[in-house]
């Protein structure tokens, strides 16, 4: 099936669904990663944004999540201007994926995809469009540049906030959504408090060794 045909079948699939049939499919044969993210078209910002908030959620040694935030902070602002796929250097783009080694990865991440799909289906869709979507990439920019700041503890909230967004976006759920923006506001308030106890802690060391 061309790309563009394929594209518009998949386009309501679950997310499930479509890692299901890139498992069942000829384990001999080898995609790029542009034609596997041209079957999950516009989604494909929820996917790969939701892969990697779910990996620097976890606690991680500082600077770690630095890194990780790279891919983060390159897809949000893609959303925040409207494109209409995430758009990859020709170098990741053309580099060809075995479909026998995607099925391990796949089967791995499968089972807490197909949770989170359980507790997300469209709805409220009217939060996404043109403007919601720019404000929901605008926010998931803010959240990549937290993530990657090189301090500990900060990064868990905010990753998460992302999950959320990325997950919503996939599905066009709007209640999650909204989760998402009342945890863009704990994240934000955790930030002014830690960053308070950080500026009140060096004020302490400042005026212990001057004084």
């Amino acid at each position: 099936m061309p790309l563009a045909a394929s594209a518009i079948a998949d386009r309501n699939k679950s997310l499930s669904m479509i890692l299901r049939e890139l498992v069942v499919a000829d384990p001999a044969s080898v995609d790029t990663i542009g034609e596997i993210m041209v079957r999950f078209g516009r989604r494909s910002f929820g996917v790969v944004l939701f892969v990697f908030a779910m990996i620097t959620a976890v606690p991680l040694p500082p600077g770690v999540s630095t890194i990780l935030g790279l891919p983060l902070l390159f897809l949000a602002p893609q959303v925040a201007i409207g494109l209409g796929a995430p758009w990859l250097p020709a170098s990741i783009r053309n580099r060809p994926v075995s479909i026998q080694n995607l099925d391990k990865v796949i089967e791995k991440v499968l089972p807490r995809f197909e949770a989170a799909e359980r507790l997300s289906r469209p709805r409220l869709t009217f939060l996404f469009g043109p403007v919601g979507d720019r404000l929901i990439g605008l926010i998931c920019t803010a959240l990549a540049l937290v993530i990657m700041l090189p301090i500990p503890f900060i990064h868990g909230l905010p990753a998460l906030t992302m999950a959320v967004f990325a997950l919503a976006l996939f599905n066009r759920d709007g209640i999650l959504a909204l989760i998402g923006y009342a945890m863009t506001g704990l994240s934000a308030w955790f930030l002014i408090f830690f960053g308070h106890k950080i500026a009140l802690g060096i004020q302490g060391l400042i005026n212990f060794f001057g004084g």
